[in-house]
């Protein structure tokens, strides 16, 4: 049984009803209240209900989402978030995430099939089968996929990995030598790790762990080390997307005994922003250290693109642990010389979600200096991003500085950027559906509505 949030029930019980005098809040009443203040500070529409209360004062969830922390500080007129008995996740405890607008709609069904295919090609992975085949197209079909990452739509490029997972593992059916099993496995671990990473970004972190339990296994088929580390990058990067940082961390951590190449850059570097993010200040910034100082090289097997990391994707991530440490200055300083470096090196290498998420950095780090003008021009490029590229964490980021704009109330410059990013969250890219010719038919999304209209408000 979880343990009761008494700390939670008596703020509420010590707050004035605001509907009947003489009594406390009610459950309903003050998730009325807190959905009333977001939407007036956000004007995004979340639903919250008492059965959701109920659930917190239960222990059921220790750690709410951002935003309903927000709300019920401001609504119990708390200080912090201790003082309502929530403290942030530590491998254990419940947690649950606020925002759920996917970044992507008419994907499920795909994504869970590809997942249960991976599951089901595990068992195959772990034994010692071999099969003849050159391995350098398959090398080279991933090459693209990942150095074309969010410039080509993520659908075809989803599916294009699904087709060289199941090509290596036929050829491995058949007979080959141990070296050239060794160069397969490692063809279907990369092509499963991408599978992975791209159910992360499209909004299904608990299905790129089913894709990561089979390309671990490939890695060790292939003893593999830069592949090992990139898929502990990937495992960390789905556990960060479902707001278990321990988890995250542990992740990267262990990734770090087999990193090789700008794999052991990236982890440290993660590794340090998730600690921060649990309170183990003094280890984050023991490994945010490392990461500064470390000096790698790409390795020969990095297939590049998406599986590098530059010194300017390193660097977001280095605002964004600053930005957990509460040092907005620094979160500054970091994500302008990220974005310099992006904007200084070729565009064909750019990691262009990487740079994206960069500039979300930098806008946080304005609005909390007080910085408005700044923290628009910041987000003004992510905001032209096509919809097909509109991944979830890009959307979750968005919306995360959406939120940071309550301070500056709803003058015109606020209301323009959250009637920007409500358009953003509102476009996401339209599904293909499979035809009879086998080419996709695009059809009209279905709207998820965050903001009223007209016909609403009248």
């Amino acid at each position: 049984m979880p343990e009761p949030n008494d700390l939670l029930r008596a703020a509420r019980e010590h707050t004035p009803s605001r509907r009947a005098p003489g009594e406390h809040m009610s459950r309903g009443e003050l998730a009325d209240a807190i959905c009333a203040w977001l939407w007036d500070t956000t004007e995004i529409k979340y639903e919250l209900d008492g059965h959701y209360i109920a659930k917190l004062e239960r222990g059921a969830v220790r750690w709410p989402g951002a935003a309903y922390r927000s709300g019920l500080r401001h609504v119990l007129d708390v200080a912090a978030d201790n003082e309502l008995g929530f403290f942030p996740p530590s491998g254990g405890s419940a947690l649950e995430p606020d925002l759920a607008p996917p970044s992507m709609i008419g994907h499920d069904d795909d994504l869970i099939v590809a997942g249960d295919e991976s599951i089901a090609l595990l068992s195959f992975a772990e034994q010692s089968n071999v099969g003849e085949l050159t391995v350098e197209q398959l090398q080279a079909d991933i090459e693209r996929i990942t150095q074309s990452y969010l410039r080509t739509p993520t659908r075809q490029l989803f599916a294009t990995s699904r087709a060289i997972r199941d090509r290596a593992f036929g050829l491995l059916a058949g007979n080959q030598s141990p070296r050239q099993s060794r160069d397969l496995y490692s063809a279907a671990g990369w092509a499963i790790t991408l599978l992975a990473w791209m159910s992360v970004d499209l909004g299904r972190p608990d299905i790129a762990e089913s894709h990561t339990r089979t390309a671990w296994a490939c890695a060790e088929a292939a003893d593999h080390d830069v592949l090992r580390g990139w898929i502990r990058a990937t495992q960390h990067t789905a556990a960060f997307w479902q707001d278990d940082f321990a988890r995250a961390a542990e992740y990267a951590q262990d990734g770090l005994r087999y990193a090789a190449g700008t794999a052991r850059l990236f982890l440290a570097s993660a590794a340090s922003v998730d600690l921060a993010r649990i309170g183990r200040t003094d280890k984050a910034r023991e490994l945010l250290e490392v990461a500064q100082t470390l000096n790698v090289r790409r390795a020969g097997t990095e297939p590049g693109g998406l599986f590098v990391c530059t010194p300017e994707r390193a660097g977001g991530l280095w605002a964004d642990t600053y930005l957990a440490f509460g040092e907005a200055q620094l979160t500054a300083e970091h994500a302008d010389h990220s974005v310099a470096l992006f904007e200084a090196a070729p565009y064909a290498l750019r990691n262009v979600g990487s740079e994206r998420m960069a500039r979300l950095q930098q806008a946080k780090a304005r609005l909390i200096l007080g910085e408005l003008d700044g923290a628009l021009e910041a987000v003004e490029p992510v905001l032209d991003t096509q919809p097909e590229y509109r991944v979830r964490p890009l959307i979750q980021r968005l919306a995360e500085v959406a939120a940071l704009t309550a301070p500056y109330g709803r003058s015109a410059k606020t209301r323009m950027l959250r009637d920007r990013v409500v358009e953003f969250t509102q476009r996401p890219e339209l599904p293909a559906r499979p035809t009879a010719n086998g080419f996709a038919a695009m059809e009209a999304p279905r709207i998820y509505s965050v903001r009223r209209t007209r016909e609403d408000q009248a």
